[in-house]
């Protein structure tokens, strides 16, 4: 889609101040999906030549914000931590065309704050932090659980610029499952729960997205019980914070949360054994 009120590219490596009218452009698949009225001016990111996909001295691994998803799933392919069948099950979950998958990054996904984003998915499971950049140079680091406040909403100040989501070693080496659901073979995730398990000390994340409004990631220092696990999600999902649009009622993903939540519980547990 064209978007008429834009008149003015700018390259984010030529510094200048920033604006009211003014967004940054990584991707472009959301921004030219549809009318962005209030845009005068687009702070293109392509030219930075920020590396996609680093591992850091202490095994933690940074991937940028411009990251596409080809290059996501092409890079987690060559790995071979315990949790890289993970980046491909969340980069499939975008049901994209390959265009899309060229062209989408990873901060672009965090950035929209869609309940079904499977960027946000993939880094709020496995504990990533996002290192937020703002028009000063000063720089915060924030939770993605906590970055993600709602659907479409994010902690994201006026000018400031999401550089890079960085995953702790530790959440590299753990066991993973995965489920996602939708009311369509081909739809929109309306459920996506992920569980890590930590082989290190025998802690058991659960992280449920899509389904909510927001991330939500619940943590255990051993694998709880079928119950308590239960207990544990409805205690951190408010009855309001049940997501409801076209792609699933907020009591249908709601059954489906406890269901796959339990199903991965079992999972993680039985691998736990062997």
């Amino acid at each position: 889609m064209d978007l008429n009120t834009v008149m003015e590219i700018r390259d984010a490596r030529d510094p200048a101040p920033w604006r009211p009218g003014d967004a940054w452009l990584g991707g472009g698949t959301y921004l030219f999906s549809e009318p962005q009225p209030h845009l005068r001016r687009l702070v293109d990111l392509g030219r930075t030549g920020w590396r996609p996909f680093a591992r850091t001295p202490d095994g933690s691994l940074e991937i940028a914000a411009t990251c596409t998803v080809a290059r996501l799933s092409r890079s987690a392919a060559a790995m071979t931590v315990p949790a890289a069948p993970l980046f491909e099950q969340c980069c499939r979950a975008f049901l994209a065309s390959f265009k899309i998958w060229n062209t989408a990054t990873v901060g672009g996904n965090l950035c929209n704050a869609l309940p079904a984003g499977p960027m946000i998915s993939l880094t709020a499971a496995l504990d990533g932090r996002c290192l937020l950049i703002a028009q000063d140079g000063s720089r915060r680091r924030v939770p993605v659980t906590a970055f993600v406040t709602g659907a479409g909403r994010k902690d994201l100040a006026e000018g400031e610029l999401l550089r890079s989501v960085t995953l702790p070693a530790r959440s590299l080496d753990c066991r993973t499952a995965f489920r996602q659901a939708s009311l369509y073979g081909l739809g929109r995730s309306g459920v996506l729960v992920i569980g890590v398990l930590d082989p290190a000390d025998g802690s058991f994340a659960l992280t449920v997205t899509a389904s909510t409004v927001r991330p939500v990631r619940l943590w255990f220092p051993l694998p709880p019980t079928a119950g308590a696990l239960r207990t544990a999600i409805g205690s951190a999902v408010a009855d309001d914070e049940w997501f409801d649009d076209i792609h699933g009622l907020p009591e249908w993903r709601r059954h489906m949360s406890f269901r796959l939540a339990e199903e991965i519980r079992r999972e993680l547990r039985d691998r736990g054994e062997r």
